[in-house]
């Protein structure tokens, strides 16, 4: 197993920190479900079990507020 470190913003962690809790998951195992289920979605929508990651979706960033 690989151990990996990210960091998350406040929010995002207790969003994630509630779901585990109502899923009785650790945090660990909440947000490898959650990277599964959203690998899953982006395989079935390429149309292949790997899926080609040039059809992925594009990163999305924060919208650039100095350009509204």
């Amino acid at each position: 197993m690989v151990n990996f470190n990210v960091r998350f913003p406040d929010d995002l962690h207790a969003r994630v920190r509630a779901q585990a809790a109502a899923d009785r998951r650790s945090i660990n195992s909440e947000i490898l479900y959650l990277i599964e289920v959203g690998l899953a979605g982006v395989s079935a929508k390429a149309g292949s079990p790997g899926g080609d990651p040039a059809d992925a979706a594009p990163f999305r960033r924060k919208p650039d507020s100095s350009s509204a």
